[in-house]
């Protein structure tokens, strides 16, 4: 017989989903069956499997061990005995990243520019490797919590967009998480510099289709998916701009397609932006992709957390809008 306590970040799920999570060799057929039968107990009761956990309930399996083993462990690979390894290789590697906040619930990083949100491959290491990594080294989360249930990112950036990402510690955190930013509870502040002179705030309206292929997004007036963005301008010298801006509606590339669009798009965007403008900054300050930050986030409780602009963001700032030689740069 084995028996696991259902610890508070594996909460709040449903009991046969938890199952699956905890056997994925077995299917949900013989689940349900060792449901029926009592061979699967909920707090010592037979159990549907669509009860909602609770911290400290007790689950109890009356499997042989290795029955348990063959039906816990991936295609016999025991391919999860092998990923801490892969988290903590992460949270050793990526040194660049900064805790911002942390509760029992959720996390709160400032990722660097040219690290993935998300891994899009095999084999890639990303924020969200990092973050577990971190929470294996700091003892917040075991290697058996980890089989069980795998903490997430909840918002991403682009790989050179740099900034706030919200992380989900439990399910219940990542649960809270993706409702306030589904129901725009969670208000986003970036901070980028963008060729040309703005001078008053607007929010800017319109649609969005994606071309996959081609990985970029077009704007249109009447098709697609509705994008919003609010922006206002903090500091201009009639050559750029530094610009605060609120993403209203969270889409692929939406604000730097959104900026381009109207003639302002952000400096080093070389899949957006203008291209003149962009040499001329790569080959003068090295600058070579686009200039973003996810600044700031505001919780609907008026609780703010901010993430520092990196050194190159700074440099640049001071270089384009502070140097006087940098007048006259903007074609």
């Amino acid at each position: 017989m084995q028996e696991i306590r259902i610890a508070p970040d594996q909460a709040g799920q449903r009991f046969d989903k938890f199952l699956r999570r905890l056997f994925p060799e077995a299917g949900n057929g013989f689940l349900y069956k060792m449901l029926r039968k009592k061979n699967i107990t909920l707090n010592g009761k037979k159990a549907e499997g669509k009860e909602i956990l609770d911290p400290g309930d007790v689950v109890r399996m009356y499997f042989a061990q290795d029955t348990f083993l063959k039906l816990s462990h991936k295609s016999g690979v025991q391919e999860n005995d092998r990923l801490p390894d892969r988290y903590r290789e992460a949270y050793r590697k990526y040194s660049g990243v900064s805790i911002l906040y942390e509760d029992e619930r959720m996390l709160v990083l400032n990722k660097p520019v040219g690290l993935l949100t998300q891994k899009a491959k095999d084999g890639d290491l990303s924020l969200n490797e990092w973050m577990i990594g971190y929470l294996l080294d700091s003892g917040a989360l075991s290697a058996e919590e980890l089989r069980i249930f795998r903490p997430s990112v909840c918002n991403r950036l682009d790989r050179n967009t740099s900034g706030l990402v919200l992380c989900g510690k439990s399910l219940a955190g990542s649960q809270y998480l993706s409702e306030l930013i589904r129901t725009r509870g969670i208000r986003k502040f970036y901070r980028t510099i963008c060729a040309g002179s703005l001078t008053g705030s607007a929010t800017i309206r319109g649609y969005l289709t994606k071309d996959t292929r081609a990985n970029k997004v077009r704007l249109s007036q009447t098709d697609g998916e509705p994008v919003c963005t609010a922006y206002d301008p903090l500091r201009s010298n009639g050559h750029y701009t530094l610009l605060e801006v609120e993403l209203i509606t969270g889409k692929t590339h939406q604000i730097r397609a959104q900026l381009a669009d109207m003639g302002h798009p952000l400096i080093g965007d070389f899949k957006y932006g203008d291209q003149t403008v962009n040499r001329r900054l790569k080959d003068r300050y090295g600058l070579d992709h686009h200039l973003l930050h996810a600044h700031r986030i505001r919780f609907p409780d008026g609780r703010e957390l901010t993430a520092p602009c990196p050194r190159e963001f700074e440099r640049l700032e001071k270089a384009l809008l502070d140097d006087a030689e940098s007048i006259g740069t903007f074609v």
